[in-house]
């Protein structure tokens, strides 16, 4: 900040002085402890913090969203669980501390400290007794014990896949941390790596998941799309091929069977088992191979891109069509994905764009087996040989056999003639209705150190057998020396560790050396912090009653087709094994917007970067309300913008939420003593006393919907607004303005407490915290004025402004618009050809040409 605008942006009173006092008040007072009974409770929730190093302003945006909250709620009258915890395992905590060349540990509660101590500094209202840690032996043991829950339930197992590996962080990543093919903590480029590790069953909710977002309705719209897509429901059908010379079946899965009979070709996906399988002992085995090695360097999304050439290799095998004994040749091609159905499609060139470019690159021959729409079944087929592009509407079926001239396609006609189409294929037992889902099981092992050991062993004699849940947790070791990523798992050249006995036979073993994601320790962490000291279990079922679900949870958008889904999946497990009560984690869902700096660029131009701890960009707490306030960071970041949406941090905005501040502690050193908490007598009001009575609760109206309504930025402003109504009234004597300026006090104490409290306990020093009060309510009564001012057109023009009764009827209004001399001038001798009137907005008179 430049020195005239930091002059500018220096507060009347010494903030960190009066900020001390008030965190160190409620901190002896237990202002914010929770109440173990509640009668009637409010969850507030936000996302905990990585702790990976400093904490900045755009960390901090977070934790002051769900302060006002529950603040707010607080002085509603809620008993508020406000707690917080560190997400302290996994890969941005072990990659910060390689970067620092630390030891994960050291630098983990080095950053814990650090920013704790800053979250504080931010006056954040937290119930510091139920603190968490994800990686101490306390916390992360319950997360062994639901690995081996799962385990006895089918939901984790362990099974050779090709998996996302990057090669920066050396470490496998679940499909839900792949961006843009790149990985979503070092925007390395993903590779494909054969691996066998554990999986957690999340498919087998996939259906749930789906069903359970009809229930999220208080959550971002764009969040719900998002999970829907990625669970991604298709309902089809699964088809049986048969490998030619052979009695194999080849299934394949397809939304649309009424093409079945256009199939020229298999397309199978470079990464599915079956690929190698073909080729395994044929003339083309080797050449396969490379071109499958070659085909998985590319992301798969540029693989499925469209506009990109795709690429195949003929297998030399042949599939056979199960409707019309069709001979289909099997090419292994770039644009399948082994994720998708089966890992194999039909291809239908004649009625799918894609697959009509490919058989035209490699001389794949193209049938028409649906019509365009008004061919009857007399009507020629078209040439395949003279298309130029692939017929995709509805239509009529030809060349089917039994359903020419059935209407079928993606429209409502259409579906009733692939339905009969469905109904013949499990007649003849050909194929079978099923539903896909894109969502795949979460892939959780880690080839990294700093994370929760998998509670495995592997025995020679008896294969994987649990660790008993009477020895948990399995500690990870801390003098850990070589403990950066090698690519292969770091805890199996810890022999300390790694090797062990069987606990079913006693005989040697060695540990599983994977770690868990750290997306496993976020996933039920929301329910630890309802019983948070039980050491029998991750939590009672009694607490976690109390207190679930979650009623307002605050995060980054992100996290909408990761951790959401994940701690959703969590939740619905936990409610299957009797644990909860609930099967969803949280009502409502707000996302936060980034937070961005302006910087100078390479060539020397300003340019606007997200603040990030890993990058060294940011505004950093400690030093910034060392300097300023808390107060000030806090009203900056809630004012800026709409909490969903991102918002630049500068110089004006710091200035002008500090001007405010400094205005009102102005008016209260001035006008401190007039302070009442005592309504005034409202059959009194008149004249000036009561507009401004008025506006007070017009003030508080909007304060509160608007609070509710995630709107803090004008909350805000209608505060600011009213006070330049207190600056405007006169009798600084009158009660009203006195009970109008204590009022104030009680609006800001969410968005700004440090101040508040200061000012409150200068009026009523014998009182308690400001925060054990309740929030105003308002005098629905006294919220509209008796008179209101309507603006008067001609001809588009404003050319006066009425005071009239709020009473006066439309007819009255009109009247006296048109007698209003600065009306009546502009009319001067036109004829008047309407009058138009906006209840209690406007009134709009329109001319025609001059009288004669």
């Amino acid at each position: 900040m430049k020195p005239d605008d930091a002059a500018r942006a220096r507060l009347a009173y010494d903030a960190r002085e009066v900020e001390q006092r008030w965190q160190d008040y409620w901190q002896k007072h237990e202002t914010f402890k929770t109440n173990p009974n509640p009668k009637n409770k409010y969850y507030v929730l936000e996302m905990f913090i990585y702790p990976s190093g400093d904490l900045h302003v755009g960390h901090a945006r977070n934790y002051v969203i769900g302060d006002v909250i529950s603040r707010l709620k607080q002085m509603q009258g809620y008993d508020v669980l406000r707690p917080f915890g560190w997400d302290a395992f996994g890969l941005p905590a072990e990659n910060a501390a390689i970067k620092h060349n630390s030891h994960p540990a050291k630098w983990t509660f080095e950053s814990i400290d650090l920013c704790k101590r800053n979250i504080n500094r931010l006056g954040i209202a937290y119930d510091w007794d139920r603190e968490i840690n994800t990686c101490v032996p306390e916390y992360y043991r319950w997360d062994q014990w639901f690995f081996l829950q799962f385990y006895k339930r089918g939901l984790a197992y362990r099974k050779e896949a090709l998996l996302n590996w990057c090669p920066s962080c050396r470490t496998v990543l679940a499909n839900e941390q792949v961006v843009d093919a790149k990985c979503e903590r070092c925007g390395t480029d993903v590779n494909k790596k054969k691996m066998t590790q554990w999986f957690f069953r999340i498919t087998d909710y996939a259906q749930e998941l789906l069903d359970g977002i009809e229930e999220l309705d208080t959550w971002p719209e764009s969040v719900r799309i998002m999970q829907r897509n990625w669970i991604g429901r298709s309902e089809g059908v699964e088809v049986d091929f048969t490998l030619e010379g052979t009695d194999r079946k080849i299934p394949i899965f397809t939304t649309r069977p009424d093409t079945l009979w256009g199939v020229t070709f298999m397309a199978l996906a470079p990464d599915a088992p079956t690929a190698e399988e073909l080729l395994k002992g044929t003339d083309r085995e080797q050449e396969g191979m490379e071109f499958i090695r070659r085909v998985l360097l590319k992301s798969e999304v540029d693989r499925v891109a469209e506009g990109m050439e795709k690429e195949g290799f003929f297998t030399g095998r042949y599939a056979v069509n199960p409707v019309n004994g069709g001979r289909v040749p099997i090419y292994i091609a770039d644009f399948v994905l082994a994720s998708y159905g089966t890992g194999m499609i039909m291809a239908v060139p004649g009625h799918d764009q894609r697959d009509f470019e490919f058989a035209r690159k490699y001389n794949i021959p193209v049938k028409v087996v649906i019509q365009g729409s008004g061919a009857g079944p007399q009507s020629p087929t078209p040439n395949p040989q003279s298309l130029t592009q692939a017929y995709t509407e509805d239509g009529t079926m030809t060349n089917s056999g039994p359903f020419d001239g059935t209407v079928a396609g993606k429209g409502e006609a259409g579906q009733k003639g692939i339905e009969k189409v469905n109904d013949w294929l499990e007649e003849k037992g050909l194929g079978r209705r099923t539903v896909n889902f894109r969502l795949k099981d979460w892939l959780i092992s880690r080839q990294r150190y700093w994370g929760t050991p998998i509670p495995m062993v592997h025995c020679d004699k008896c294969g994987i057998v649990p660790v008993p849940e009477e020895d948990l947790p399995v500690i990870l070791p801390l003098r850990v020396q070589d403990f950066k990523p090698k690519g292969t798992s770091v805890l199996a050249s810890v022999p300390g560790f790694y090797e062990t006995d069987c606990p079913k036979c006693g005989g040697p073993a060695h540990r599983d050396p994977d770690t868990m994601d750290t997306f496993v320790n976020s996933s039920w962490y929301m329910v630890r912090y309802t019983d948070p000291k039980n050491d029998k279990l991750p939590f009672g079922k009694q607490a976690a009653d109390t207190w679930m679900p979650i009623d307002e949870y605050t995060g980054n958008m992100e996290h909408a087709c990761g951790h959401l889904i994940f701690f959703r999946f969590f939740t619905r497990a936990m409610h299957d094994m009797g644990m909860l009560s609930v099967k969803e984690p949280c009502k409502t869902f707000h996302t936060e917007g980034m937070v961005s700096l302006r910087t100078t660029g390479p060539d020397g131009k300003p340019v606007s970067k997200g603040m990030a701890s890993s990058r060294e960009i940011g505004v950093w707490v400690g030093p910034f309300t060392e300097e300023y306030g808390a107060d000030i960071a806090r009203l900056a970041l809630l004012f800026a913008a709409p909490p969903e949406k991102d918002m630049e941090w500068s110089d004006d905005l710091v200035t002008g939420v500090t001007r405010f501040l400094n205005r009102l502690w102005h008016l209260h050193e001035e006008h401190g003593d007039a302070g009442a908490f005592d309504p005034p007598d409202t059959a009194k009001l008149a004249g000036a006393e009561k507009e401004l009575y008025i506006r007070l609760n017009q003030t508080i109206r909007k304060v509160v919907a608007d609070s509710e309504a995630f709107q803090y930025n004008t909350a805000i402003a209608a505060q600011m607004e009213f006070l330049n109504d207190l600056y405007g009234f006169e009798n600084t004597e009158s009660p009203v303005f006195g009970f109008a300026l204590g009022r104030l006090i009680y609006l800001l104490a969410p968005f700004a407490p440090h101040l508040a409290e200061e000012l409150w306990h200068r009026a009523k020093p014998d009182a308690g915290s400001l925060f054990d009060e309740r929030f105003p309510s308002w005098d629905e009564k006294f919220t509209t004025f008796d008179m209101m001012t309507i603006p008067v057109q001609v001809n588009g023009k404003l050319r006066a402004r009425l005071e009239v009764p709020r009473t006066a009827s439309e007819e009255e209004i009109r009247k006296l618009a048109l007698a209003d001399p600065g009306v009546a001038e502009h009319i001067g001798g036109k004829d008047v050809k309407k009058v138009i009137y906006v209840k209690g907005r406007l009134v709009s008179v329109v001319t025609g040409k001059d009288r004669k």
